[in-house]
């Protein structure tokens, strides 16, 4: 072994052990945050860092092409889904009423939700708003099978 594997696999173990540390904070303010966006917050972003940290680390260690690859694909698919994941969730809990939107510094969702609800109900395809009916053909015309050639 030599010296540059050495310092490659001491600087691999230091980087799993600082990753995992973040990755043990992030843990502590999921549980010690109070409201939904905190502990979404605190469950994307160190837990993201975290991981990148500790797949580098492996990274170092391993060496092999195709592990490395591997390692780069977890951390892509990491940084793809961790956060729209968060994201959903913190705005399914807006939508549902577990955020106090009174302590929101800025609520650009607001605007765009009271936007569809002035709009009303959206119209169904395919339906007359007057009647209600299917309709395609005159008001007075009840809605038959679609014209075409007929099957025999």
């Amino acid at each position: 072994m030599t010296v540059w594997q050495q310092i490659a696999d001491t600087a691999g173990a230091v980087l799993v052990f600082i990753g995992a540390a973040i990755c043990l904070l992030g843990v502590v303010g999921m549980l010690r945050l109070p409201d939904v966006l905190s502990r979404s917050h605190a469950a994307t972003k160190p837990q993201t860092l975290g991981l990148l940290l500790v797949l580098a680390g492996v990274a170092l260690r391993l060496r092999g092409g195709m592990d490395v690859a591997t390692l780069a694909l977890i951390g892509f698919f990491q940084l793809l889904t961790g956060p729209v994941a968060a994201h959903l969730v913190a705005r399914s809990a807006y939508r549902t009423g577990q955020i106090e939107r009174c302590e929101l510094l800025f609520d650009d969702l607001d605007a765009q939700l009271t936007e569809i609800q002035d709009a009303g109900p959206a119209q169904e395809p395919g339906r007359r708003p007057e009647d209600g009916r299917e309709g395609g053909g005159e008001p007075g015309q009840e809605p038959g099978p679609a014209p075409g050639p007929s099957r025999s």
